[in-house]
């Protein structure tokens, strides 16, 4: 059987790589696309009946729970042109979900600059990035109402983030909300990071939960695979301008604003 595979990091939302894969395995595999870890997804594949009720919770962090994707747009814009390199608002939004150093690895391979690097380019950004949002950083409309409703409803929540420990944990404390986890995990400490599933995987063996009983909630096509390779349904919250993105299609569903979930919509996952 031939199976088609789609690399899930795109370079725009109308071109998705494409390649063939003799490697059919279930949730599919990493690869690397231009330096940086990418996960590929069976196009055709058969689905087992859901017989595993979902009982725990997995939030993205970044764009999703505090308004911060902004925040790393001009953070990354800085300290790139310290080296000289003048990235667009356009640009930075084509590495959303992935992991700084491989955000920092993609614009090296293609930019070349030498004045700094990459580990040093990485850290300024996560410096610039932290003290941006501990001044700036403004919760996602439904940020409180999502967190008691699946709270009330007695759901694990965990939380699985691309950004480092470092920041994850500022940014909660920031909002105030890190006692509403019962599990907090970096892709920092993962072989890969997202597309890759291994953060989200890591966060349901941290809570003990089956993949197929966890319910992610993500903002970005790069996010939205990884959940979805890790087998777990999924709902994205994605900005109003990526909202007709049609890569959003492989999410269970899609939302304007977490103000919108409720237990209809639950009971339809």
């Amino acid at each position: 059987m031939r199976w088609g595979v789609s690399l899930s990091r795109a370079i725009s939302s109308d071109s998705v790589i494409k390649m063939q894969c003799r490697q059919p395995w279930f949730g599919g595999h990493a690869v690397e696309y231009r330096g940086i870890p990418l996960f590929c997804l069976p196009l055709r594949r058969k689905t087992a009946k859901r017989t595993t009720m979902i009982n725990t919770v997995i939030f993205d962090m970044d764009g999703l729970l505090i308004d911060s994707e902004p925040l790393w747009g001009i953070a990354m814009q800085e300290v790139f042109s310290s080296v000289g390199v003048e990235l667009s608002s356009e640009l930075t939004h084509l590495t959303t979900g992935l992991r700084t150093k491989e955000v920092v690895s993609y614009w090296h391979n293609y930019f070349k600059w030498n004045s700094k690097t990459p580990e040093q380019v990485t850290a300024e950004i996560i410096e610039n990035v932290t003290g941006k949002i501990l001044r700036e950083g403004q919760p996602m409309e439904g940020l409180q109402y999502i967190l008691d409703f699946f709270r009330q409803r007695n759901f694990k929540m965990g939380l699985a983030s691309s950004s480092p420990m470092q920041l994850i944990q500022s940014a909660l404390n920031h909002l105030g909300i890190r006692e509403s986890f019962d599990a907090v995990i970096s892709a920092e400490f993962e072989p890969y990071g997202k597309p890759h599933p291994a953060v989200y995987l890591a966060c349901a063996r941290e809570l003990d939960s089956d993949p197929l009983s966890c319910l992610a909630f993500e903002d970005s096509v790069t996010g939205m695979t990884a959940a979805k390779a890790a087998r777990m349904k999924v709902v994205v919250v994605p900005e109003a301008h990526k909202r007709n993105d049609k890569r959003f299609g492989l999410a269970d569903m899609q939302l304007g604003s977490l103000l919108e979930f409720n237990d209809m919509l639950l009971e339809k996952l």
